[in-house]
C-alpha cells in the first residue's frame, strides 16, 4: 500500500523547493507540508533545538544542580543499564564536571537489581552524606523510592521519558519528562538520554560553555537511534548532526568502538550502523554482564585501554548472539507445538534458565515472525521476570493496565514494557492478555502490509537519486527507510545464490520505450536471506517482475554503485499483471 501522502502539499513542494516527484511525495508522506518544515527537515540545525526551560520542572531541577555544584556537594545520577540509560549518566556526569560538579553514578544490574530505582541504594546513599540524587532514563513510576528519599532528607530530581502512571507523578523535588502531564514542551518523543541533554544544554549555557554542547551531540545521538523513538522533531537534530561529528570523533572510547565496527570515518555513518553495530555492543554490556563497562569506556582517556574495552564488549554481544539462538529456538518450539500460544492473539511464553538479558530482544523477534504482540518471560526460583514488544495497532502497556493486580511491578510504552510477577500468575496473565487482545484486534491486524513511498522507473536510480536520498537520512522511526516499487522489470541473467542463503538479480526496464531506445542499464537487486524463497518458484531470465525495494550504495571499487535491496517480489509475466503491486 502506498504511503498517504496531500497531492498539493507534493506538488507545492516540488515546485518551490525545485525537488523531483518522488522525494515531494515522501517529504509529504512524512507530514512536511510547507517549504519551511522542509527546510527544518532537511537541514537540521542547533538553532531549531527548543529552550530547555520551555520543560516543565527542569528549571527548578537545574536550579538545584546549580547549587550542589556552588556548595561542592556530590551529585549521585540513578541511571538505567540499557544504552539510553547508561550513555544519559555520561551526558550528565560530563556535563555536570564541566561546571565544576562532583559527580557519583549508579548503574543497576539487571539480574541483581532489575530496572528501577531501589530503596537501599538511596539509603546506602544518605549513609554516605548525598543530599541530591537525579534519575536519568527512569523514575517516573518510583513513587516508594521518591517516599524513601524524603524519608530519609535527600533532594530527588526524577528525569525521565518514560509514560506516566495515570495515578501522577512521584513526589519529589523536581519532574523532568516531556511526556508528564501538564508539559507543553513541543517535542514529546525524547529518549532518556535527549532529555539529560536538555538539562546539559541548560547547565552548559548558564555556566558559558555553550559551545561546547556540540560535543554531546554524538552521544545523544547513538542514544536516540538505540531506544529506537521516532527521528523526528529535536531527534532529528540530534541524530543528523551527531552522525556527521561521528565521522571524527575526539572521545578514546568513541573511537576504539567505532574502530572495532569498521566505522572508519571514510563514508557518513547512518542510523542503521548505530543500530546494527554500535548500538548492540553498548547493549551486550548490561545484558550479559554489567552496564557499567559502557561508561567506563565512554570515559576512559587511554587509547590502549578503550580498545581493550571495546574488544570486550564486542566478545559480550557474541555471547549475547549465541544466548538469543538458544533461547529463540526454544520459544518457536513451544509456539509451534501449542495450539493455544500458536493461535493466541498476544503471546505469552516462558521458560526455565532463559538469560533475563535477552529476553526483550527474543520478544521482538517473536513479533517480527508471528505478527502479534508477545511477552517473553524468565523463570527463576518463583519470580518470572519478562519483556514484552507489540504491533502498531496494539497499546501494550495499556493491555498490562487491565491487569495490574497480577503484577510485582511492570512498566513501559505502548509497544515495549517491562515486568515482573509470581510464576504461578503466569497462566492467567496469558489468558487476560489474550482476552483483552481479542477485543482491541482482528485476524487482518496480523497480515503484514507493506507500505511503499513512490513508484519510481529503473532509469531515475541513478546516483543523482541516490544523493537526493541520503538528504532525508537519518532513517528510523518517524522516518521509514523509502520504499520504492519498480514494475516490469526484466531479468537478464538466472539469479545467483549467494553463501547459500542471498539472492542476487540482474534487471533492467522491462519495457523498451522507457528511455527513448537509450542504452539500458543493469542494475543489481540483493534479496538478503530470499534464496530459499526463490528456490521454491524458480526464476528465469527474461522473467519480468515487480520488485519492492530499499536504494543502497555499493562502494566496492570495481563494481560499486547503486544497489537494490528486495524487499518484495512478483511475477508480472502479462500485461495484465504487470499492473499489480508487488
Amino acid at each position: 500500500m502506498i504511503r498517504d501522502a496531500d497531492p498539493q502539499h507534493i506538488s507545492a513542494l516540488a515546485r518551490d523547493l525545485k525537488l523531483p516527484t518522488w522525494q515531494a511525495r515522501l517529504l509529504a508522506a512524512r507530514g512536511i507540508a510547507t517549504t519551511e518544515q522542509a527546510h527544518e527537515f532537511l537541514f537540521p540545525a542547533l538553532a531549531d533545538l527548543h529552550p530547555p526551560s520551555r520543560m516543565m520542572g527542569l528549571p527548578q531541577a537545574v536550579d538545584r544542580l546549580r547549587a550542589a555544584v556552588e556548595r561542592g556537594e556530590t551529585v549521585l545520577i540513578y541511571g538505567d543499564y540499557d544504552v539510553d540509560g547508561t550513555t544519559a549518566i555520561v551526558i550528565l556526569k560530563t556535563a555536570l564536571e564541566l561546571c565544576g560538579g562532583k559527580v557519583d553514578h549508579h548503574v543497576p544490574h539487571r539480574i541483581r537489581e532489575g530496572y528501577g530505582m531501589r530503596d537501599e541504594v538511596i539509603e546506602r546513599a544518605h549513609e554516605r552524606g548525598i543530599r541530591l540524587i537525579i534519575s536519568v532514563d527512569t523514575g517516573i513510576r518510583a513513587y516508594a523510592a521518591a517516599e524513601t528519599a524524603a524519608r530519609c532528607g535527600l533532594d530527588l530530581i526524577v528525569t525521565d521519558h518514560h509514560l506516566p502512571h495515570s495515578d501522577g507523578v512521584p513526589k519529589a523535588l523536581a519532574v523532568v519528562n516531556p511526556n508528564q502531564p501538564g508539559c507543553e514542551y513541543p517535542c514529546k518523543s525524547l529518549c532518556g538520554a535527549g532529555v539529560a541533554f536538555k538539562i546539559a544544554q541548560a547547565l552548559l549555557a548558564e555556566s558559558g560553555r555553550e559551545r561546547l554542547l556540540q560535543s554531546f551531540l554524538k552521544i545523544v545521538a547513538i542514544a536516540t537511534i538505540a531506544d529506537a523513538v521516532p527521528l523526528i522533531g529535536e531527534n532529528r537534530v540530534f541524530t543528523k548532526l551527531g552522525l556527521e561529528g561521528l565521522r571524527r570523533p575526539v572521545n578514546a572510547g568513541l573511537r576504539a568502538l567505532l574502530s572495532n565496527c569498521q566505522l572508519d570515518g571514510s563514508r557518513p555513518l547512518t542510523a542503521g550502523d548505530i543500530a546494527f553495530r554500535v548500538a548492540p555492543r553498548l547493549n551486550a554490556a548490561g545484558r550479559m554482564d554489567i552496564a557499567e563497562r559502557v561508561i567506563r569506556l565512554f570515559t576512559e582517556k587511554d587509547a590502549g585501554q578503550a580498545a581493550e574495552m571495546a574488544m570486550q564488549l564486542d566478545q559480550l554481544n557474541g555471547d549475547r548472539q549465541n544466548e538469543e539462538q538458544r533461547i529463540l529456538q526454544e520459544i518457536y518450539e513451544k509456539i509451534e507445538s501449542s495450539p493455544e500460544l500458536k493461535d493466541a492473539y498476544c503471546i505469552v511464553v516462558d521458560g526455565a534458565g532463559w538469560h533475563r538479558g535477552v529476553i526483550g530482544i527474543c520478544a521482538t523477534r517473536v513479533v517480527e515472525r508471528y505478527h502479534r504482540p508477545a511477552l517473553v518471560f524468565s523463570c527463576e526460583d518463583g519470580e518470572a521476570h519478562g519483556s514484552g514488544r507489540s504491533i502498531a495497532p496494539f497499546h501494550l502497556l495499556q493491555a498490562l493496565e487491565s491487569c495490574p493486580e497480577l503484577f510485582t511491578r511492570f512498566g513501559g510504552h505502548s509497544h515495549a514494557v517491562g515486568c515482573a510477577l509470581p510464576v504461578e500468575c503466569i497462566p492467567e496473565l496469558r489468558s487476560r492478555l489474550d482476552a483483552h487482545a481479542r477485543q482491541k484486534l482482528t485476524p487482518a491486524d496480523f497480515v503484514p502490509v507493506l507500505d511503499y513511498d513512490a513508484d519510481v522507473a529503473l532509469d531515475q536510480l541513478t546516483h543523482d537519486f541516490w544523493a537526493a536520498l541520503q538528504r532525508m537520512e537519518p532513517f528510523g522511526s518517524g522516518n521509514p527507510t523509502p520504499v520504492f516499487v519498480a514494475r516490469d522489470a526484466k531479468l537478464i541473467q538466472p539469479p545467483r545464490v549467494m553463501k547459500d542463503k542471498h539472492l542476487k538479480l540482474r534487471v533492467v526496464p522491462g519495457n523498451p520505450n522507457s528511455n527513448g531506445g537509450r542504452f539500458q542499464r543493469a542494475h543489481d537487486v540483493v534479496g538478503w536471506r530470499m534464496a530459499e524463497r526463490a528456490a521454491q518458484n524458480p526464476l528465469l531470465a527474461g522473467d519480468v517482475l515487480n520488485l519492492a525495494f530499499t536504494v543502497d550504495y555499493n562502494r566496492h571499487p570495481d563494481f560499486g554503485g547503486v544497489q537494490l535491496n528486495l524487499i518484495e517480489f512478483a511475477r508480472a509475466a502479462t500485461p495484465q499483471a504487470a499492473t499489480a503491486a508487488p
